[in-house]
């Protein structure tokens, strides 16, 4: 897909296992939304090929939407129709629709069921959105960025209803920048940059990494100038300085590694208030696979215009 002379989706191949929870995940811009738009059947592939439940999204249409949900990333309801009604009007729309009272109590649309669609705030609108796409009994569900915007309460209560889904042996495809939220959900995760697909694998293959590790230091107080940068080299790690106390060193680690911290601190004379090892996350493979030195690129210029700028 390609528009003017950006390209969009490149030669994107990927596949989504029945009865699976797949995230698809990507930087702005990745083409991520016209990836979904165009196997949700609402733009047409201007090359390849794209089958949903084996149809195609645009040709086999009318057989296709009856078997999926949707879950838009904003609207999808009129401005004035009250939050219970839309649902309701929804729900008639389906052969056999879930049971509304039921849907209403899970994801906690009680509270503003009377209220116009217009005055909800924006968790209470992809509350509704989520029960939109569910409430046909779908096969396959596409959900964007389903917990963009709620309390905690309610995101906790849209992740069990997804894990209750995929139970039920129903297929979900979701976009998310919470990657707490695809670590816990999903099965599979891709990751897409410029239209192209950058890694595959569940959450535990892409973050395992060898044995990187993360290993985070807080201080009592500044240690001498060149001092983290020795602990990095002796480590065979990358430093990143927080500030004058807090350090994250991320590289190899062994039975060894908290011995040689520890020395270091006594070489020193300082005290770790807070010392922490762990594995690296699904964001850390994100931004490794992404681009973090992009992003650390693009910091960089912008500190130096706003440097410039306020000479």
């Amino acid at each position: 897909m390609t528009y003017g002379a950006t390209r969009a989706v490149d030669g994107l191949s990927l596949d989504v296992a029945r009865g699976s929870i797949t995230a698809v995940l990507g930087p702005n811009g990745a083409g991520k939304t016209t990836t979904l738009e165009t196997c949700e059947g609402y733009r047409r592939p201007q090359s390849g090929t794209v089958r949903v439940l084996g149809l195609d999204p645009v040709a086999d249409r009318r057989e296709l939407l009856p078997r999926i949900g949707v879950m838009l990333q904003g609207g999808g309801a009129w401005s004035g129709v009250r939050a219970e009604e839309m649902l309701r009007h929804v729900a008639k729309l389906h052969a056999r629709p879930l049971d509304h009272d039921l849907l209403v109590e899970r994801l906690g649309l009680a509270e503003c069921g009377r209220t116009p669609y217009r005055r909800l705030s924006g968790g209470q609108k992809q509350r509704l959105a989520l029960a939109m796409a569910v409430v046909g009994r779908p096969e396959l569900v596409f959900v964007d960025e389903p917990t963009a915007g709620m309390d905690p309460q309610a995101r906790r209560a849209t992740w069990e209803l997804l894990e209750e889904l995929r139970r039920d042996g129903v297929t979900v495809v979701l976009t998310t920048h919470y990657m707490d939220e695809a670590e816990r959900l999903a099965d599979v995760v891709h990751i897409i940059d410029h239209g192209r697909l950058v890694a595959t694998g569940s959450p535990s293959e892409l973050t395992r990494g060898g044995r990187v590790s993360t290993l985070r230091v807080v201080l009592e107080r500044p240690v001498p100038e060149g001092a983290p940068q020795a602990l990095a080299e002796e480590l065979g790690a990358s430093l990143q300085v927080l500030d004058a106390t807090s350090l994250v060193l991320s590289g190899p680690a062994d039975a060894t590694t908290l011995g040689r911290v520890a020395r270091w601190c006594e070489q020193h004379d300082v005290v770790p208030v807070q010392l922490s090892l762990g594995t690296r996350s699904l964001e850390d493979a994100f931004l490794e696979l992404t681009g973090r030195e992009s992003l650390d690129a693009a910091a960089g210029e912008i500190g130096s215009s706003l440097d410039g700028a306020a000479r």
